[in-house]
């Protein structure tokens, strides 16, 4: 047994030897350190999506005075536009030119209202789609046009949960996306308006002091980089209920409120206004308030002009065709709207993101239309 035992260790003593040998004899290969210049990636130069800022003066700045919005001289301005369609989508589809941007204008608008996906930020790309940004920036400037940026995601930052894939994305993104937004247009008065978060809504437990941190955060985070644009809060219920903020509103100043004000929001009866009123229209006694998302309006009441034909049937998009609707809601809701001073952008100026504006890509305008140019131009009568 002694001697078995001392071959087997001397058989071990063997293999371990070989082995050390082994790998004294076959090292792992080295790499070749690549000549200067080969790689090509100067990673240290990098710049996040926002890149350099741009600063620009050609339209006036605006700023918060007490409940208003107002121009250098501190005149209250009261905000009528509408809203176009992601713009990586009109780049997709062929609609992104100046041209668009034109038709956008002849319809009385003041401020545009751009909406951004999670998804389509991603796919591509932040620096690529800052390009596009620059562009929109860069043609409503010269058409005399105010800018809001809308991170247009539905759902809840704090459980992540959301609607549909395309408003899939994390507070770690959102933030991101504003600090390259606030780099990028905090100092050029064209973009007036940050707009944080489209439409915050359950899917699980939501909280207000959650939410309410959540906003805080991008308010510092914007306001890091000298940011002038304005900060634009949602209330929940898919940006309709400003309820918390006759207890605990946002602890920061210079900012304003954001509203939804579908049809469907709440019943006709026994009365919308005393509905918009308890809901959010109270707040714009003390802030600003913006309602930036509705529509589906029947055809404008003009006095003394001609009964317009019916347009084309526009294709059916989010939320439905641009047309029909009960022709109560729009006059009622404007009138509402203008007599508390909350400004307004109207959904979509696209044929196939319902309600629509349009019926298609000649711009033929649908009753939703009619009535949102006839609104801009202040031609709304009410019954």
């Amino acid at each position: 047994m002694k001697r078995i035992v001392t071959i087997a260790t001397n058989a071990a003593i063997f293999c371990i030897s070989t082995l050390a040998v082994a790998q004294v004899v076959a090292p792992p290969a080295q790499t070749t350190p690549a000549a200067p210049g080969e790689r090509g990636h100067n990673w240290w130069r990098d710049q996040g999506p926002g890149g350099r800022g741009q600063v620009n003066t050609t339209l006036p700045r605006v700023s918060v005075k007490g409940s208003r919005f107002v121009d250098p001289d501190g005149k209250p301005i009261l905000f009528r536009g509408l809203c176009i369609s992601d713009p990586d989508k009109l780049k997709q589809q062929g609609h992104w030119n100046k041209e668009h941007f034109q038709s956008v204008k002849q319809m009385g608008t003041m401020l545009l209202r751009i909406p951004v996906h999670p998804v389509a930020w991603r796919e591509r790309g932040g620096a690529e789609y800052v390009k596009l940004l620059d562009e929109a920036v860069q043609w409503s400037t010269e058409l005399g046009m105010y800018v809001m940026i809308d991170w247009h995601s539905i759902g809840n930052l704090t459980t992540g949960i959301y609607q549909d894939p395309m408003y899939d994305t994390t507070k770690e993104e959102t933030y991101g996306f504003w600090r390259a937004m606030s780099q990028r247009y905090g100092r050029h008065n064209t973009v007036a308006f940050f707009e944080f978060f489209n439409e915050p809504a359950a899917f699980g437990r939501v909280n207000w002091e959650a939410w309410k941190t959540i906003v805080e955060d991008e308010i510092a985070i914007v306001r890091s980089n000298n940011s002038q644009a304005i900060p634009m809060v949602a209330g929940f219920d898919w940006a309709y209920d400003l309820t918390p903020l006759r207890l605990n509103p946002i602890a920061a100043e210079g900012i304003g409120y954001t509203i939804h004000p579908y049809a469907n929001k709440r019943p006709k009866n026994p009365s919308w206004e005393a509905s918009w009123e308890a809901d959010f229209g109270f707040a714009a006694a003390k802030y600003p308030l913006m309602a930036t998302e509705f529509g589906g309006f029947a055809e404008p009441v003009i006095p003394g002009a001609p009964e317009p034909a019916p347009p084309a049937a526009a294709a059916n998009g989010r939320g439905g065709f641009g047309r029909g609707g009960d022709p109560e809601y729009g006059p009622r809701l404007i009138n509402y709207l203008e007599k508390k001073n909350i400004s307004w952008t109207v959904w979509c100026f696209d044929p196939e993101w319902g309600p629509t504006l349009i019926s298609d890509w000649n711009y033929t305008l649908n009753s939703s239309g009619r009535f949102a140019k006839a609104a801009m131009a202040g031609q709304i009568q009410t019954k």
